[in-house]
C-alpha cells in the first residue's frame, strides 16, 4: 500500500500501467524503494520492528546493493534480515491467477518471466521460508532461521493471517 498509489500514478503518466514495464523499471524503482526503505527506517528509529514486502531483486542478487541497505538499517539501530519467501513458479502463477489483480497481467501474459525471476535463490545472506506451507509453519520456519535473535514469530503465529485468505 505504501508505494501502490505512487506506482499507479507513474504508470498513468508514462502511459504504462504495470510496475514491471520498462519505463517503470527505469524511472520508478528508485523512488518506490526509497519510499519503502525511508518509511521502514523511520519506523525502526522509534524502536518498532518493520517488515518490508517487496521483491528486492537487486538487493538479493547483488551483495553490494544488499550491504548498502543493511548498513542504513544498522546505522538506525536495527539488524536487517533478508527473508527469501520461496515458492515454486507454478504455485506463484496459480496464486496470481486466483487473485486476478491488474498488476499481475503482464506477468501472467509471460509466465516465463515469472519462472526466470524465481529460478535462483538470493546471492546475499538470507533465511529461506517455504511459502507453500501454512502461515503458522512459515513463521516457525522463520524463527528457526533466526536462532540468534529473540523469537517474535512464534508469538505472532496465533494472530497472523492474510486477508483475503489466500488459497493454499
Amino acid at each position: 500500500m505504501l508505494t501502490g498509489p505512487l506506482t499507479a500514478l507513474l504508470g498513468e503518466i508514462s502511459g504504462s500501467a504495470t510496475p514491471d514495464s520498462p519505463w517503470m523499471r527505469e524511472h520508478a524503482r528508485a523512488a518506490r524503494y526509497e519510499s519503502l526503505l525511508g518509511t521502514a527506517l523511520d519506523t525502526v528509529r522509534t524502536g518498532t520492528s518493520a517488515v518490508l514486502v517487496a521483491p528486492f531483486t537487486t538487493e538479493r542478487t547483488d551483495p553490494a546493493a544488499w550491504e548498502a541497505v543493511a548498513a542504513r538499517f544498522r546505522a538506525a539501530g536495527a539488524e536487517p534480515v533478508l527473508v527469501w519467501v520461496d515458492c515454486p513458479p507454478e504455485v506463484v502463477l496459480r496464486r496470481m491467477r486466483a487473485r486476478a489483480a491488474a498488476r499481475d497481467a503482464a506477468k501472467l501474459a509471460d509466465p516465463a518471466q515469472v519462472r526466470a525471476a524465481r529460478a535462483d535463490p538470493p546471492r546475499t545472506p538470507h533465511v529461506r521460508v517455504n511459502a507453500t506451507r501454512p502461515i503458522a509453519a512459515q513463521l516457525t520456519e522463520l524463527d528457526r532461521g533466526l536462532t540468534e535473535r529473540k523469537s517474535a514469530c512464534q508469538q505472532a503465529t496465533s494472530r497472523s493471517t492474510t486477508w483475503p485468505p489466500r488459497p493454499e
